[in-house]
């Protein structure tokens, strides 16, 4: 192997010494996780929602929207069901900042070691504010301290025909998203599905383990390279694939943003509420696809669009909530966007 080593790691057990989550904490997780897996099985006919940063970066800004939303969440709650996207992984489709478990300081060399420490803190205290918290599952060998926070994970577009990947998913106690490739195929996409909910052997933590499934796992539709994939043949092709091959709980879910909001060609992340409200008129017209479709994916944070790291500096990053990642709609967009959605939902 090629490689030199830096430093060894704390472990995940002294990093949950360090950031402890209270009793109240783990009972509130294990609750948002039965709940989105009624979802899931239709017994809870609120929509998923999750929705926020691209990256969940810098925490201070971080907190103010984690706040915010916390207090919209009391206005629709009935009818949604909302997750706080916490992503600290980022993938690249070839290179760039990796989200800030490597990297907490983006403008300071990576520390794996200070971005444990700093994305474990902030997920801790997210979660004692009483929002669930949703993460993109990337570095699987590096989950430990931080998967146990979580109520809903994704397998990025990049991972979800990785077999470790699959694995990962089939042995996690909460829901998982499995996005189509980036390619678009739902064919593959409804593969990952099929590969976590059974059972694999595999080594893990030095042990030779089965998996035992994961029957929350599911489908997010999140466009292709060339178009968007949310239309009703699309969820007519996702229906198809899903009784082919037996799938437990079958379900959807449509992120609104990446590919999903091309516009001749071109991403236009403003269009995710236009996209939303189409699609749950349409559903009107087919209540058996409806059925399947369980909720949407927005990236949100406080201020609208975003910001590149190539071309900004420690002195003119802007830390208020604007994106350092993919553009994201800003909080009064987002703030609307909810409140007509559950509206739209009780009518």
């Amino acid at each position: 192997m090629s490689y030199k080593r830096i430093k060894k790691l704390p472990t995940a057990e002294e990093i949950i010494q360090q950031y402890p989550l209270s009793s109240s904490g783990h009972e509130k997780i294990m609750h948002d996780r039965r709940e989105i897996k009624h979802i899931l099985e239709g017994k809870d006919n609120r929509l998923l929602m999750i929705v926020g940063p691209c990256s969940a970066w810098p925490k201070e800004a971080v907190y103010e929207y984690a706040k915010r939303l916390h207090d919209l969440n009391k206005q629709v709650s009935n009818s949604l069901k909302i997750v706080m996207r916490m992503y600290i992984q980022k993938p690249r489709t070839t290179k760039g900042w990796t989200g800030p478990i490597n990297q907490p300081d983006p403008f300071s060399e990576a520390s794996i070691e200070a971005g444990m420490h700093y994305a474990r803190d902030m997920m801790v205290k997210v979660v004692e504010m009483g929002l669930p918290i949703a993460d993109e599952c990337l570095f699987t060998h590096n989950g430990s301290g931080f998967s146990e926070l979580v109520s809903w994970f994704a397998i990025g577009a990049r991972s979800s025909e990785d077999h470790e990947h699959r694995i990962f998913a089939s042995a996690a106690n909460c829901p998982v998203g499995m996005k189509n490739p980036t390619h678009g195929s739902i064919a593959i996409g409804v593969n990952g599905v099929v590969a976590a909910q059974h059972p694999h052997v595999a080594a893990i933590d030095h042990y030779e383990v089965q998996t035992l499934g994961n029957a929350h796992a599911h489908l997010v539709l999140r466009g292709s390279n060339e178009a968007p994939n949310y239309s009703i043949e699309h969820l007519e092709e996702v229906k198809k694939q899903f009784e082919k091959h037996h799938i437990q709980n079958p379900a959807v879910v449509i992120d609104v943003s990446h590919d999903n909001c091309l516009i001749n060609g071109k991403k236009d992340y403003r269009i995710q509420p236009t996209t939303i409200f189409h699609v749950m008129d349409y559903l009107k017209k087919r209540p058996d696809l409806r059925q399947l479709m369980k909720g949407f994916m927005i990236e949100s944070y406080l201020k609208e669009g975003n910001q590149k790291l190539e071309t900004a500096n420690a002195s003119t990053i802007d830390l208020n909530g604007l994106s350092i990642t993919d553009p994201c709609l800003g909080w009064d967009e987002t703030e609307t966007l909810l409140l007509e959605l559950a509206d739209k939902v009780n009518a």
